[in-house]
Formats: C-alpha cells, structure tokens, sequence
C-alpha cells in the first residue's frame, strides 16, 4: 500500500486511490461532493484537546507529535479498524485540512500507520 498526503483544497484526481478524510472536523468550504471522500474516520485523528493545544504552533511539533502516537497507542481497537478498511488498496490519500504541509498530524498518522504495516499488523478478523 502507498500512503499519500493531500490538502482538502486540492482536487481529487484518479490517482489519489481511495481517499481518507483524517481530519475531525469537516474542512471549511469544501463541498461534500468536491472532496470526493470515500472514508472519515475521527477515531483516528487527534483528541479535540490536544489538537486545540497544539494549535498548529511549531514549536509544539514534537510534543505534538508524541501526544498524538501515544493517543494512537492507547487506542488499538481504534487503529485496527482504520487499518482493516485500508487494507486491500493500492493506494490512499490522507486528505487533511491545514495549510501547513509539513507540520500537520496527517504525517505523523501516515507513519505510523507505514509502521503498524512493517510490524506485522494483526487485523481483526470481524467484519465491520
């Protein structure tokens, strides 16, 4: 599986494969229909908490960052079924909302997930 990263603002286009809105909140201005969305997942994004928290200040990167594995860590059942819904496509794009590209939570869910399929993922066997 390739895991790509896109804006919201960009239009969808063939290549994106199967498209993940990993964002808990609905970008604004985007059209339902425009984002061409084929999953949204909030489980897997950030708490509301920390996200207001870090507020995009990327002074807080780090500490973001390891916030949000371990809100990932402590949160399997969560992971797991991201992953099971992920798992036959050749390719995915985390489609997320912020302007900044490099320091949105989007790579470090990208990462982790890269990670979790490296690792030998057990998925679940149950059908969602």
């Amino acid at each position: 599986m390739i895991i790509l990263l896109k804006r919201a603002y960009e239009s969808p286009k063939p290549e994106d494969g199967f498209r993940v809105l990993v964002d808990r909140l609905w970008p604004r201005g985007v059209s339902k229909e425009d984002a061409a969305i084929d999953l949204w997942d909030k489980e897997i994004t950030p708490s509301t908490p920390l996200r207001k928290w870090f507020a995009h200040d990327k002074n807080k990167w780090l500490e973001f960052k390891a916030r949000y594995q371990k809100e990932l860590d402590q949160n399997p059942t969560a992971v797991s079924a991201f992953i099971y819904h992920l798992q036959h496509k050749e390719v995915v794009t985390f489609v997320y909302g912020a302007k900044d590209t490099q320091y949105t939570h989007a790579r470090i869910l990208k990462a982790y997930v890269e990670e979790k399929l490296k690792t030998d993922f057990t998925l679940p066997h149950h059908t969602l």
